[in-house]
C-alpha cells in the first residue's frame, strides 16, 4: 500500500473509532402479553425531535406490544434541548414529570412546570424548550396512526 493511501485509511478508520457505534437493536418480535417494562433497559439517545435542539433520551414504551394503539413514552430534555415547534396531526398529551420548560403553543408562550398536563389537539401548533438547571423530563401519550 503506497504511503499516501495507507495514511489517508488510517485517517478514515480513527474517525470511525472515535464515535462507539450504536448498540444494534434486536430484531425481536411483537408482544401480545402483559408484561413490565424498565426505562435503563429501553433508553435511547436522540436529538431534540421535530428538529429540535440538544440531546434527549427516549424511552419508548410498549413499541413491542402487539395491537397497542396507544404511544406512552418518556423523554428527558437535557440542558439546553428541545422540541421543534411542529404542527400536530392528532390530538397529543404533555405531562411534565419534572424539570421546567417554555412551551409555545399556537403562537403564545408559556412556563410549564412538574405537575403540568398539556393537551394538543390536532392542527395545533407547538414546541418546548427545556430552561432551568436539570433535565426536563416529559410522559408524551396520543394515539399511534395505524
Amino acid at each position: 500500500m503506497k504511503p499516501k493511501v495507507f495514511r489517508q485509511a488510517l485517517v478514515i478508520a480513527s474517525a470511525l473509532t472515535a464515535f462507539p457505534a450504536p448498540a444494534a437493536e434486536p430484531d425481536l418480535p411483537p408482544r401480545s402479553d402483559s408484561y413490565i417494562e424498565r426505562a435503563a433497559d429501553i433508553a435511547v439517545q436522540q436529538p431534540g425531535p421535530h428538529e429540535g435542539d440538544g440531546t434527549t433520551t427516549a424511552y419508548p414504551f410498549f413499541e413491542r406490544a402487539a395491537g397497542f394503539d396507544i404511544v406512552f413514552r418518556q423523554r428527558a430534555l437535557h440542558p439546553g434541548a428541545s422540541i421543534g415547534e411542529h404542527t400536530n396531526d392528532k390530538d397529543e398529551i404533555y405531562y411534565i414529570v419534572s424539570g421546567q420548560g417554555e412551551l409555545t403553543l399556537d403562537g403564545k408562550r408559556s412556563l410549564v412546570v412538574s405537575g403540568d398536563a398539556i393537551l394538543t389537539r390536532n392542527g395545533s401548533r407547538h414546541g418546548l424548550r427545556q430552561t432551568g438547571s436539570r433535565d426536563l423530563t416529559i410522559i408524551v401519550v396520543y394515539r399511534r396512526k395505524r
